[in-house]
């Protein structure tokens, strides 16, 4: 009798191969598991997401709420400003014949406002005539001025001066304290 004996002789792959079968018995193990891992951490991830959009949109909410309150408070000076039936209130006013396109108006606004900060807003008042309006035009017309103007008036709204033309902050400073001294209110 014959013995009849075979050997199989592995090779490098051979043992590769096996394991790759085995590797991929595991993770299909693991796969199964993960799903359950992965939506837990896409959970957190949304999470954490919602947090920084509540976050976010907060901060915006600061943000525009603040530039809102600055322009509606910019407006409403803008509107106080050219309220001219406070001219003879008890406070005595230098009031701006103002054409808001034209560049001298500006800078004597600019100026004006630079000059009026060293003056209480209760003791000496700042308007504005503005040309485009006819409040302004009515005005204008009545003391026979143009834009480019400044009209100071005493605290029972007679007109004492009138400055023409562009002028520095410091020249208007010493003006609107001789008018102050000669006609503010006592």
């Amino acid at each position: 009798m014959a013995l009849n004996i075979k050997f199989t002789i592995r090779t490098g792959k051979d043992i590769d191969m096996k394991r790759q079968k085995q590797n991929n018995k595991h993770s299909k193990t693991k796969t199964q598991n993960r799903p359950k891992q992965a939506s837990a951490s896409k959970n957190t991830l949304s999470r954490r997401n919602f947090l920084q959009n509540i976050r976010n949109g907060a901060i915006a909410t600061v943000v525009v709420g603040g530039g809102v309150w600055f322009v509606v408070d910019d407006v409403m000076a803008t509107l106080d400003e050219q309220d001219l039936t406070k001219i003879g209130n008890g406070i005595p006013a230098i009031v701006q014949i103002h054409d808001p396109q034209c560049s001298q108006c500006i800078a004597l606004q600019r100026e004006t406002r630079k000059a009026l900060e060293n003056f209480d807003n209760s003791k000496l008042q700042y308007l504005v005539a503005n040309t485009k309006s006819a409040e302004g035009q009515t005005l204008a017309a009545i003391h026979h001025v143009r834009h480019v103007t400044l009209l100071l008036f005493d605290a029972k709204g007679k007109r004492r001066q009138i400055l023409t033309g562009p002028n520095q902050s410091d020249y208007l400073t010493g003006v609107f304290r001789q008018h102050l001294e000669k006609f503010g209110r006592s």
